[in-house]
């Protein structure tokens, strides 16, 4: 026993130099992805954008910094267009609330007047209208002009890191997935190969179908809430997109809010007249043209799963998290099905392959 606790020893004192070494690329690995951290939204958007624009791209993957760039003009600027627009809206009214309380809060009573609600549950909505603006929006607007100003310069940024990051990962995307290969031992490559075929066919599912769905909703949105006279129609376009990413949880729900809005302002006969039209040019070509080639992309993922990682991922880790999680998801699924045996979907089984 002791002369094993020695030679053990000894190996630990003779390899000091190559332990030093793992330590201290651990710790240049930690303080590196401590100065990322900042950047995580861009980096994770990228590496989402690059796979929804990777179909246009294979279509032109005999010139490849070309095709790469098709790719991202096509998909991936109308794609961070839309949300950066609409995000950087949904910032500047939020700002615009909290440098204008006063008016705010008078704009609120004022609709729940009009409203054609019994006066007693119209002093209770009045009453909850003033002590939540009283608690909340002192207290965040107590961040101050500083706080919205480096919120929208790091969006801007990681909107533009996140373009740069899809475009090179389209160019050279390959490379990284041949050197991920060519790093595992000989005899474990199949069962990587065959575990980055299953988490691919998940990320087709989650990304890529529901991505090119909401990206030709969101448009069709643009023009519909332009017609209508609808105000901050990049905003309401960016929480369509959002809710038509996500499964089960599509862009109805906006559509819906707006006609109850519609409602109020011009009487039922223009809120069904809008609920209709708007449902018919938004979600009908997606339905009957989308869909059956976006069917062929299904991932076999019990969509609560992925509704819940999508929607926890965001609460967590923000934009980042929004798109992690389900990677993370789709990567556990994928273990799961090589450890089972499962056959890629869409591919015969090993056994009838031919020889």
């Amino acid at each position: 026993m002791q002369i094993g606790q020695l030679d053990g020893v000894s190996v630990l004192i003779s390899s000091r130099l190559k332990i030093a070494v793992v330590l201290i690329i651990i710790l240049l690995s930690f303080i590196l992805a401590s100065i990322f951290l900042p950047l995580a939204d861009g980096i994770v958007l990228g590496l989402v954008l690059a796979y929804i624009a990777r179909p246009i791209y294979i279509k032109l993957h005999r010139h490849p910094r070309i095709g790469a760039l098709i790719a991202t003009l096509v998909i991936v600027m109308p794609v961070v267009l839309i949300i950066g627009s609409g995000i950087f809206e949904i910032v500047r009214f939020i700002g615009w609330v909290f440098d204008n309380q006063d008016v705010f809060i008078k704009s609120l009573f004022d609709f729940v007047r009009s409203l054609d609600v019994p006066p007693e549950y119209n002093e209770r909505i009045l009453l909850f209208i003033w002590d939540t603006s009283t608690s909340v929006l002192p207290l965040l607007s107590g961040f101050g002009f500083l706080a919205y100003a480096k919120t929208l310069v790091m969006f801007a940024l990681n909107l533009v890191i996140s373009v740069l990051v899809c475009y090179f990962l389209l160019v050279d995307g390959h490379k990284v997935y041949n050197n991920v290969v060519a790093f595992m031992p000989v005899e474990n490559r199949p069962w990587v190969a065959e575990y980055i075929e299953h988490m691919d066919l998940i990320l087709k599912g989650v990304f890529i179908g529901n991505a090119y769905a909401a990206l030709f909703v969101s448009v069709t949105s643009l023009v519909v809430f332009y017609v209508f006279g609808f105000s901050h129609i990049l905003a309401l376009a960016t929480l369509i997109f959002i809710a038509s990413v996500i499964p089960l949880f599509a862009g109805y729900v906006v559509l819906i809010a707006l006609a109850v809005v519609r409602y109020f302002d011009m009487g039922l006969e223009a809120a069904v007249v809008f609920f209709i039209v708007s449902s018919v040019i938004i979600y009908v070509p997606p339905e009957f043209i989308l869909r059956p080639y976006l069917a062929t992309m299904h991932s076999r993922v019990h969509p609560m799963l992925i509704l819940l990682s999508f929607l926890g991922g965001a609460f967590v880790g923000g934009i980042a998290g929004f798109f992690v999680a389900p990677m993370i998801l789709a990567s556990l699924i994928a273990a799961y099905r090589v450890h089972m045996g499962t056959p890629v979907y869409g591919k015969k089984k090993k056994e009838e392959l031919p020889v």
